[in-house]
């Protein structure tokens, strides 16, 4: 049987560069809410001598991503999964970006955890915008309800981040909900490695993609702050995803890996 990379907003950026690397040995499958946008990405797949297909799928609908583990179980063996899909605080209001970052991640790890097999690996890709929230605004003990009602954890989301002025609401989700994407791949480490699954986090900081495009303005402040005075290219940041689901990589799993060209460090320093 094939092995099969399952890559949640492989349309552009990060998840295309991806797929372009992990395509050479393994069949790629897509997914965005929208099949007509990811036409280019697999011509631009196919031009390599990539097998891929597109596959339809709003990662914030639990029946959409269970449809996309169904499918891609019946093309192969899952090698590995990588949730890239995600809204940036220009792209939607809190709420909705609450719902594809951490309910989107949810629902990966609920969908895949029953089809995936041992050797395979589940990567998130959180941001570096989770470490730049202060302590005191992130509701971590409400983290909890993630995994006993996921209406209430959202809910409970929504009404901390309801504090803030509504022009940083969006900008409050996004680094909210990608602290939790940093906690939850940490803590659900354990649940799949009974199973012989690895799960990590990526927290990317400012790269040269379309997502970085629409955030521009805030990520021209950050470079200041980087040890590396430049973007990051997203060859770069590709090629440590493809190693940290890769067999070389073997003994990773439950923790967050920062790359960020140093920013974090720097902003803690300043």
């Amino acid at each position: 049987m094939k092995k099969v990379c399952v890559i949640t907003g492989g349309g552009s950026g990060m998840g295309l560069a991806t797929a372009k690397i992990l395509g050479k040995n393994n069949y790629i499958i897509i997914a965005g809410r929208t099949i007509n946008k990811l036409q280019n990405a697999l011509e631009e797949l196919s031009a390599e001598g990539i097998e891929a297909e597109s596959f339809a799928c709003d990662i914030s609908k639990y029946a959409s991503v269970a449809k996309l583990a169904a499918h891609a179980r019946e093309i192969g063996v899952i090698s590995s999964v990588i949730q890239a899909a995600g809204l940036s605080p220009h792209m939607s209001e809190a709420k909705t970006i609450m719902e594809a970052n951490a309910l989107g991640t949810i629902n990966m790890h609920e969908a895949f955890y029953g089809i995936m097999e041992e050797g395979s690996c589940m990567l998130d890709v959180a941001s570096m915008s989770g470490y730049l929230v202060p302590r005191i605004n992130i509701p971590q003990r409400e983290y909890k309800y993630s995994r006993i009602n996921k209406e209430t954890f959202i809910n409970k989301m929504i009404a901390m981040i309801n504090v803030f002025p509504q022009k940083l609401r969006s900008s409050m989700a996004y680094g909210i909900s990608k602290n939790f994407v940093i906690w939850y791949a940490k803590t659900d480490a354990a649940r799949f490695g009974q199973k012989g699954i690895r799960v990590i986090s990526v927290s990317p900081g400012s790269f040269q993609t379309p997502m970085g495009e629409l955030e521009k303005e805030s990520v021209e402040s950050h470079i200041k702050f980087c040890a590396i005075k430049r973007l990051g290219r997203v060859e770069e940041i590709a090629d440590l995803f493809a190693f940290c689901v890769s067999d070389k990589a073997g003994y990773l799993t439950g923790v967050d890996i920062l790359c960020d060209g140093g920013c974090v460090a720097g902003m803690k320093n300043k």
